[in-house]
């Protein structure tokens, strides 16, 4: 654990303010849900959490299914990281920050499709190799928690229906997961 050398006091209510710059670095939103762990030592621990890192195992599985359908590089991340990955350079993306593209995308509720313009692809996190081809929010409960795509090499391709389709249902299935 680091410390950063705030200190905030408990006020009336039993509320703490986590201050911006934490709330900034952590990428912690309004609205975003923490978990509360506590430890022995008299330690409370705040964690972001989340929804789809819940359904890890089924998620993995739905990507290796897209994956060796359509022979692409296919991902599941939540609002902040790339929770899991299959295909080729699954080392290099697995576990990082999304890139705020990405995020836009996921915060505009709609499929998305490459235009096949290598000057306007959306890369899942910085310098990534891959570009999205085609990505659909995962909206659960009216939230959206985070987001199907399959990734290519070729920043000019576009995808076909069969892809669209495929990481609509995808993500449709892993929301439905997630309100049961």
């Amino acid at each position: 654990m680091k410390a950063t050398g705030i200190v905030r006091r408990i006020d009336e209510l039993g509320r703490v303010v986590i201050p911006k710059e934490i709330r900034r670095t952590q990428r912690i939103r309004r609205g975003d849900p923490l978990e509360i762990f506590t430890t022995g030592d008299g330690e409370v621990i705040f964690k972001k959490y989340s929804p789809i890192g819940e359904m890890n195992a089924v998620a993995a599985q739905y990507t290796e299914v897209l994956s060796k359908s359509f022979a692409l590089t296919a991902l599941v991340a939540d609002r902040d990281r790339i929770l899991t990955v299959s295909g080729s350079g699954r080392r290099e993306l697995a576990d990082r920050s999304i890139s705020q593209p990405l995020e836009k995308l996921m915060d505009g509720r709609r499929l998305y499709q490459s235009e096949g313009i290598a000057e306007k692809c959306i890369l899942p996190c910085e310098g990534s190799p891959r570009a999205v081809l085609c990505a659909a929010p995962i909206i659960a409960a009216g939230d959206v928690t985070g987001v199907v795509a399959l990734l290519t090499e070729d920043r000019t391709a576009t995808p076909d229906a069969a892809q669209l389709k495929a990481v609509n249902v995808a993500a449709a299935f892993l929301a439905r997961q997630m309100e049961e």
